[in-house]
C-alpha cells in the first residue's frame, strides 16, 4: 500500500490570525506572519484499489489576487486536480472510492469526475449544497466503534479508517492509514498549518467551535501516543512530511519556514473568492455589483462565512 499527494496549488499563505485566531481572537495575533501554503489531496494504491482522500477544486475556479491585507491565500495553480491525479498516472474509472473529509469546494469539487466510485461522506453532511446531484454517495454512521481515543469510526479495509472528527464542519471526518508502523493522519482543516497543531490553535473556521477544540484536542492526544504522519491539506508540510515520513514531535516542532510573499503585479479581475468554500462572487451574474458595494453584513452563500474571509481573485 502506497499513499501518494496530489498537489494543485502551490505558494500560498495562511496569516497567523487567520490560522491560529479561532478562540483567542484573530487580534490576538500578526497578521504580518505567515505560514506556507498549498492545496494537497491524496491517493492511497492499496494494489487492488485506487481510494482517493478528497478531490479538489473544481476545474475553472480562478486563482485569488491577494494584498497585505489578505488573511488566506490558497496559492497559484501548479495543474488542476484532474490533471495532477492524471500525472500521476491513474485513470478516473480506476477510482473505487472516495473518502470525503468535508463538503468544502476545496476538498469535493470534483467529486462528479469518478464515475465508478463509492463515495464516502459522513451522513451529516449528505445534504450539502456542494454533494446535490451525486448519485454515488454512501452516507457513513460510524458504527465501528471507536478507534483509539477517537469514540467513533468506520473500517474501510484493513489498515484504512473513517473517523468522525466534527468540529471545522459539522460533518468532518478524518482518515487514518496504518502502513509500516505508522499512522498516517490525512485530514482536511483541523488545522491549515502544522504550526497551529504544535502550538495548540484553532483556525477561524469551524461550525461548531466546542466540537472544533475536541476534536484537536483528540488528535494531539492521538499524535503523543502513536507514531503519526501528519498529512494536511492546506500546507506543503503535508507532503513533506508524507514523503519524509516525519513523525511528529509536539514538543520539537519542526523548524518554520515563513512565506515572503511580493505583493507587487497584483492585477485584479472583479470577481472574489471565498477562501473557505471556494465559492466564485462574479459581479457579472449579480447584476453588475461590485463586491466592495455589497453590505458588511454578507455571507457567502454556499458556506455562511462572512465577507472578508473572501480574497480578490
Amino acid at each position: 500500500m502506497t499513499i501518494k499527494a496530489i498537489t494543485f496549488r502551490k505558494d500560498g499563505f495562511y496569516g497567523q490570525p487567520f490560522a491560529f485566531g479561532g478562540e483567542d481572537g484573530p487580534e490576538k495575533f500578526d497578521p504580518n506572519v505567515r505560514y506556507r501554503g498549498a492545496l494537497t489531496n491524496y491517493l492511497i494504491d492499496t494494489g487492488d484499489e485506487v481510494i482517493l482522500v478528497d478531490t479538489g477544486l473544481p476545474a475553472g475556479t480562478p486563482e485569488e489576487s491577494p494584498d497585505e491585507k489578505t488573511p488566506a491565500f490558497t496559492g497559484r495553480d501548479v495543474g488542476t486536480y484532474m490533471s495532477q491525479f492524471a500525472a500521476l498516472g491513474y485513470k478516473p474509472e480506476q477510482v473505487t472510492k472516495i473518502l470525503l473529509t468535508h463538503k468544502h469546494a476545496d476538498h469535493s469539487g470534483e467529486l462528479k469526475s469518478f464515475p465508478n466510485a463509492k463515495i464516502y461522506v459522513n451522513a451529516d453532511e449528505v445534504a450539502a449544497d456542494e454533494l446535490k446531484g451525486l448519485a454515488n454517495l454512501v452516507p457513513v454512521a460510524f458504527t465501528d466503534g471507536a478507534y483509539y481515543n477517537f469514540p467513533a469510526c468506520q473500517k474501510i479495509r484493513d489498515g484504512i479508517y473513517f473517523i468522525k472528527a466534527k468540529g471545522h464542519t459539522n460533518g468532518n471526518s478524518i482518515v487514518i492509514v496504518e502502513l509500516d508502523g505508522l499512522f498516517y493522519m490525512i485530514h482536511g482543516d483541523i488545522t491549515y498549518v502544522d504550526e497551529a497543531l504544535y502550538a495548540n490553535k484553532l483556525s477561524v473556521v469551524y461550525d461548531d467551535k466546542a466540537a472544533a477544540r475536541e476534536t484537536l484536542d483528540r488528535v494531539r492526544e492521538f499524535i503523543r501516543n502513536h507514531p503519526t504522519v501528519y498529512v494536511s491539506t492546506h500546507t506543503p508540510q503535508g507532503y513533506e512530511n508524507l514523503e519524509a515520513k516525519r513523525v511528529m514531535d509536539l514538543d520539537h516542532p519542526v523548524e518554520t519556514i515563513f512565506e515572503e510573499y511580493d505583493f507587487s503585479a497584483i492585477k485584479a479581475s472583479g470577481k472574489y473568492v471565498c477562501s473557505v468554500c471556494g465559492y466564485v462572487y462574479d459581479p457579472a451574474e449579480h447584476d453588475g455589483t461590485a463586491f466592495d458595494d455589497l453590505p458588511e453584513n454578507w455571507k457567502c452563500p454556499r458556506c455562511k462565512q462572512p465577507k472578508e474571509r473572501f480574497n480578490r481573485a
